[in-house]
């Protein structure tokens, strides 16, 4: 017999539940893409996602995902030849540095690891060592998807102005817009990157650039572009068809509309309280379960951690085990432990992620802790009972 039947759960870090009204929302015939609703409708996109990022600046759309934002940034605004610096803290901060390396870029990474945020000071150091100011960017990442760090943005913008160093501040932020607090212009951000799968609660397929006047003047100063990544149509369109350079994707407008449409209903500080309250619940459950047991979490600092996914600890091959566990007898999909070790080390069956980021509230949060606890005790994994009691107290205090 499985439990499973009924409306299963996705808790994984991305996609994220797509709300009905967002599902709703794609229901209808194809619409006229050269006037009408569609084009007023994409008018009214722009803003609400400049309110989303924090900004007063500018915002290109892309059919892609993250991936293809990270190389839509650089592909914009850093020539082959000149120099990037990158403070990773897990798999994606590698992944842009790997990008941009292919792109003929030169890139200085410092690898933090995967339990901890950047070093500042480190950061610092690499900075003061750059007399001639080669590096054009420090491309950070704001939530690693892996790891689930949370790098401190403002006080690298800090570190950076008081250092006198001119080069641009980016931000990877796929995991943490509309989850994580992130103010881009007040954080002195000056290129910011999202996708709509995660915090925007949009299906896959269409990814964001954010980017101030001194990101378009590095552009602006670029020799070439390649055309379908060049921002300069997208941001500044003289006919609908630009912002997308071509046909646009019509569906996950609709869709993009709608989950907007239920942010701005919310409010930022709202839903960034929401997310708050929701991790702290799920971090109090999995102290309790490791006070007699494998179970950890990744980022031992609570500051540190992102509020849009968890990256747990359980030994291998209990993370597995587990998943396994409550995909089959509870419909609640956990996420893989990704990037920790290789897929073909035994350890990797010790980690896995909990995403709790966009569609999520307190009944939600609280049924994946519940089948959490459920899966240790069907599969007599150690560990300290009285998890779900624990959680229920964050939720309760709010």
């Amino acid at each position: 017999m499985s439990l499973a039947n009924g409306r299963s759960h996705l808790a994984i870090p991305g996609p994220s539940i797509m709300p009905d009204r967002v599902l709703q929302a794609m229901h209808q015939p194809a619409p006229n893409i050269y006037e009408g609703a569609l084009v007023e409708l994409t008018a009214g996109l722009v803003p609400d996602l400049k309110w989303v990022a924090g900004t007063q600046h500018h915002v290109a759309m892309y059919i892609c995902n993250g991936h293809g934002v990270w190389e839509a940034a650089l592909a914009n605004a850093i020539a082959p030849g000149e120099k990037v610096l990158v403070p990773s803290c897990g798999r994606f901060g590698h992944g842009w540095a790997d990008f941009a390396t292919r792109m003929g870029i030169e890139v200085e990474l410092i690898d933090f690891g995967k339990r901890a945020p950047m070093d500042l000071e480190v950061v610092g150091r690499a900075l003061e060592t750059d007399k001639d100011h080669k590096i054009k960017a420090v491309l950070a990442t704001h939530v690693d998807t892996s790891s689930s760090v949370l790098n401190d943005i403002p006080a690298l913008r800090k570190l950076m102005d008081d250092l006198g160093h001119p080069a641009m501040l980016w931000a990877d932020c796929v995991a943490s817009m509309g989850c994580d607090r992130f103010e881009m212009d007040a954080w002195g951000v000056d290129l910011a990157i999202t996708a709509s799968q995660k915090g925007l609660m949009t299906p896959p397929g269409m990814a964001f650039v954010f980017f101030s006047p001194k990101a378009q003047a590095a552009h602006e100063a670029m020799k070439s572009v390649s055309p379908y990544w060049d921002w300069s149509a997208r941001a500044f369109p003289e006919a609908f068809y630009e912002f997308f350079g071509g046909t646009a994707p019509t569906h996950h407008l609709f869709a993009l509309r709608e989950a907007l449409n239920m942010m701005k209903d919310e409010g930022l500080e709202a839903i960034w309280r929401r997310h708050d309250v929701l991790a702290r619940a799920l971090w109090a459950a999995a102290d309790v379960w490791g006070q007699d047991g494998p179970m950890e979490l990744n980022i031992a600092d609570p500051a540190c951690r992102s509020r849009a996914v968890t990256s747990m600890r359980l030994g291998s091959p209990n993370a597995t085990a587990l998943r396994d566990w409550t995909a089959a007898n509870a419909g609640v999909t956990l996420g893989i432990g990704l990037g920790m070790v290789e897929m073909g080390d035994p350890a990797w069956h010790g980690f896995f992620r909990v995403g709790h980021m966009g569609h999520l509230n307190a009944h939600g949060m609280m049924g994946v802790i519940g089948v959490m606890e459920a899966g240790l005790q069907a599969l007599q994994i150690p560990h300290t009972g009285g998890a779900v009691a624990a959680a229920a107290g964050v939720i309760a205090k709010g």
